[in-house]
């Protein structure tokens, strides 16, 4: 049998809260990347192998993340063993969700009951304002073909893990993905507060969006689909519909990978 005293010890003091710290970083970063390989997190966060490991493996104990065979490319099984990426969970992303949700959802059916759905709207309007506000000296700092990436960085500076590229879509134009959305809980009973957050990206990026798919109803990502602005300008519009949206099995949107 092992001596007690030649046996690990589990990290306490700063060192424990350095480890929490680090694990913290680990599930952000799936929840912005993932799925995602233990390689490329422990890359990216410069971790070593082995303590990308224990991580995950503690995350994954936690029921914060969950492990899976990556999808071959182009449907073609590669010979050996599949790579392993690592998702987020819906009790993960829980985690990361506000504490008052609960109370949100019931001061907006009060709300609604009593002054009606539009005041709702109006609520959720005068909650966008002020990130529109903040935002909209910064947009207007930069050209307009830099303002999709400006957005999502901005939002990500603001907690929504946001990313920006080239729509996949026909047509062109930009698509914003927010992996990471504070109200997701509330805004299932009440999409005004998605179609506030529309209205302002419209107006902050000068050009129509639509909203492919939501975190709200389900989708991994909330993803916006920005009209490119000439077309914006000659009244064309090849943004995709939403009933477009591909789903594959595991939930994700097909427009995810930004």
């Amino acid at each position: 049998m092992s001596d007690a005293s030649s046996m690990p010890r589990p990290p306490s003091g700063p060192e424990r809260g350095a480890e929490n710290g680090t694990r913290a970083r680990v599930a952000r970063l799936i929840l912005e990347k993932g799925p995602i390989t233990a390689a490329d997190l422990g890359e990216q966060l410069g971790l070593t192998p082995a303590a990308i490991r224990r991580h995950l493996d503690n995350l994954t104990g936690e029921g914060m993340v969950e492990g899976r065979d990556a999808r071959p490319h182009g449907g073609r099984r590669r010979r050996g063993r599949p790579a392993r990426v690592f998702a987020i969970t819906e009790a993960g992303r829980d985690a990361f969700v506000h504490a008052y949700d609960d109370l949100a959802s019931g001061a907006l059916r009060f709300l609604a009951q009593t002054a009606g759905p539009e005041a709702v709207s109006e609520f959720a309007r005068s909650q966008v304002a002020d990130l529109e506000q903040r935002y909209e000296p910064l947009l207007n700092s930069v050209p307009p073909e830099d303002r999709v990436h400006l957005l999502a960085q901005a939002l990500s500076n603001d907690g929504y893990a946001a990313t920006a590229g080239r729509a996949p879509a026909p047509g062109g134009g930009d698509q914003l993905c927010q992996h990471h959305c504070p109200v997701a809980h509330v805004a299932a009973e009440f999409p005004q507060l998605c179609e506030a957050e529309i209205e302002a990206f419209s107006r902050l990026l000068g050009t129509p969006v639509r909203r492919l798919a939501t975190i709200a109803h389900g989708d991994g990502v909330c993803t916006t689909h920005v009209t490119p602005r000439d077309d914006a300008v000659s009244g064309e519009d090849h943004s995709p519909a939403t009933d477009s949206v591909r789903r594959p099995a595991d939930g994700r949107s097909s427009h995810e990978d930004v």
